[in-house]
């Protein structure tokens, strides 16, 4: 079923967007013999093939790929390379009044890294300077516990006992965005918003794409029409999922399925629920289970989940091709 000229003449959607986690991971021996120093009040780099001394350290070395594995300490005050004046901070940076960015390459060092310098204006800053670092009040082993630097020269300053080797650290991501959808998006999103699903096609007996693309991924042909389609389908592939991770909203295990709706010659993916996740199977044929109406959005979490109809299995023929 195709929609009426109406559904193309609205302009596209647009909303701000938040992006937000945490993301942790394993340090490794390079980045966990910086990120420990940190934490013990010293700044180590590497030194590679060339004999070029690089901090913060790389993994691999630059000229031959290989790991680098040979540390050394270097000095904890610098030269200012280059900066730029960030007028305007941003929430999560080091300070909340205006500042410089800096590449700043240390004594010992033959690469710069990339940090704040604290001082008042663009007037107390200059290529060529020379900076000291200024430690975080509490050192926990991230880029952090260098809370900036500043300018002078760096004092005595005695390290902390070397602890056990820092072997993870957490990174948080903010990320603060809008997002303006295409306008097939925006049939897609809207359809979403009054309970149906609608894909696209470059014009009639072309192949319907859900959600719709902007033009046709084989020959380039702008999509024209918008295209509602039922929302009943058939599982092509699919995936069992037993792993417990952080955010997770369904107790494993559950079922993550290519779901081919009807009319369209793409699958999508969404969860299978109301059966045992054994029971689910290429061909079974399932439908959407909505929300309540009262919480319809522009998304397609209005779609809680898919669930079995009771029909026959679909023939593998019927889409042998959409796996």
């Amino acid at each position: 079923m195709s929609l009426g000229k109406s559904a193309v003449a609205e302009p596209p959607l647009s909303a701000p967007l938040n992006l937000k986690f945490d993301y942790t991971r394993s340090t490794g021996p390079t980045v966990g013999a910086f990120v420990t120093g940190l934490r013990d009040g010293r700044i180590v780099g590497a030194r590679g093939s060339d004999g070029r001394i690089f901090v913060p350290p790389p993994e691999y070395d630059p000229v031959t790929h290989e790991p680098l594995t040979d540390f050394v300490e270097v000095g904890l005050t610098g030269t200012v390379v280059s900066w730029t004046w960030n007028a305007d901070p941003l929430p999560g940076q080091p300070f909340d009044r205006p500042f410089a960015w800096a590449l700043v390459r240390l004594d010992g060092a033959d690469t710069s890294m990339l940090h704040a310098v604290d001082v008042a204006s663009p007037d107390d800053i200059d290529t060529g300077m020379r900076v000291r670092v200024r430690w975080a009040s509490e050192r926990t082993g991230g880029i952090h516990d260098i809370a900036a630097f500043e300018p002078g020269e760096a004092t005595a300053d005695t390290p902390s006992e070397p602890g056990e080797p820092v072997s993870m650290i957490t990174t948080p991501v903010d990320l603060d965005y809008r997002h303006s959808a295409s306008p097939e998006e925006s049939w897609y999103l809207r359809g979403l918003k009054e309970g149906k699903i609608i894909g696209g096609r470059t014009g009639p007996g072309e192949k319907v794409y859900v959600p719709p693309r902007g033009a046709s991924p084989t020959d380039g042909v702008p999509t024209k029409e918008p295209v509602e389609l039922p929302d009943k389908g058939t599982v092509t592939t699919f995936c069992i999922v037993n792993v417990p991770f952080m955010g997770q909203q369904i107790k494993p295990p559950y079922v993550a399925a290519y779901v081919l709706l009807d009319g369209a010659d793409i699958p999508f993916l969404h969860l299978i629920l109301e059966c045992e996740a054994t029971d689910v199977r290429m061909g079974m044929r399932v439908e959407a289970k909505w929300r309540p109406r009262e919480e319809w959005d522009h998304t397609l979490r209005n779609i809680e989940y898919f669930r079995p109809t009771g029909e026959p299995d679909a023939e593998f023929d019927t889409f042998k091709h959409h796996l």
